[in-house]
């Protein structure tokens, strides 16, 4: 690799942009599908979560609504006793006391009979909601399933293929100096069509279309030294002469003398 000359270099370097061109190809043909499946699947996690919440507060809820059954059936009690004791009183101190209890507990009973038909409200509510849940996470259950499957028979078409890319990938990838193969890497992934390896064609890089000055032109037809493009970075590799006879202007025919009378 260290003896490589800069057409070798430059050589690889296109192969490398080749087969990565065919691997963003391969991945275009199934769209934002992987991205689809996994926001669905993403999405279904979030109404389980939502759900698996609410169903813990319909169990407090209940459980609140089974303490104030208890708490009423406690009161009741005490105001069973209560007029009981007063059968029995002394005096009217006694007679008052015993009186303000049964108050006490008359209105416990109301406030715990008052929470428990609020906690019967919002356990309608929430059984609701996750009625709704059950609906939406069985519609996304069904989106995400066609789409696996379409995703699934996608993939089936163009796996082998892939395969085979990545396998090649890893050799061509193999025969770039480190250095170059990071910048090469860097540079990929930060443009939008993948394209860092490109020729001049008609006068411009390819994926950018900017015009390169004919000196440079000549530098990289030459091929002595790696020239890079000042304005997009990438990696100019070889010129395609053809566009570039086609870019040249026709000569114009010489005019014809006049004839002096």
């Amino acid at each position: 690799m260290e003896n490589q000359t800069i057409a070798q270099k430059l050589e690889n370097l296109v192969k490398l942009q080749a087969i990565d061109s065919k691997i963003d190809q391969l991945k275009k043909l199934r769209g934002d599908l992987p991205n689809e499946v996994q926001d669905l699947e993403d999405e279904i996690e979030g109404y389980n979560v939502r759900k698996s919440r609410y169903e813990g507060e319909l169990k407090e809820l209940e459980d609140s609504i089974k303490r104030n059954k208890e708490a009423i059936k406690e009161s009741e009690k005490l105001v069973k006793k209560y007029n009981e004791q007063k059968n029995n009183v002394k005096n009217n101190r006694e007679f008052d006391a015993i009186s303000k209890e049964i108050e006490l507990q008359e209105l416990e009973v109301d406030l715990n009979e008052k929470r428990t038909k609020e906690a019967k409200e919002k356990i309608e509510a929430k059984k609701a909601e996750i009625t709704n849940i059950d609906k939406v996470i069985a519609e996304r259950a069904e989106d995400l399933g066609n789409k696996k499957k379409e995703l699934e028979e996608i993939m089936s078409e163009s796996t082998e293929e892939e395969k085979k890319l990545l396998s090649d990938r890893e050799k061509a990838a193999k025969k770039i100096e480190e250095k170059l193969l990071k910048y090469y890497e860097r540079l990929r992934g930060s443009l939008s069509n993948g394209l860092a390896v490109v020729r001049v064609v008609r006068g411009a890089a390819e994926g950018c279309n900017i015009i390169i000055p004919p000196q440079k032109i000549a530098e990289i037809r030459e091929k002595k030294k790696i020239v890079i493009d000042e304005h997009s970075g990438r990696i100019l590799a070889d010129v395609d002469m053809e566009s570039m006879e086609e870019e040249k202007p026709k000569k114009a025919a010489p005019a014809k003398r006049k004839k002096v009378a």
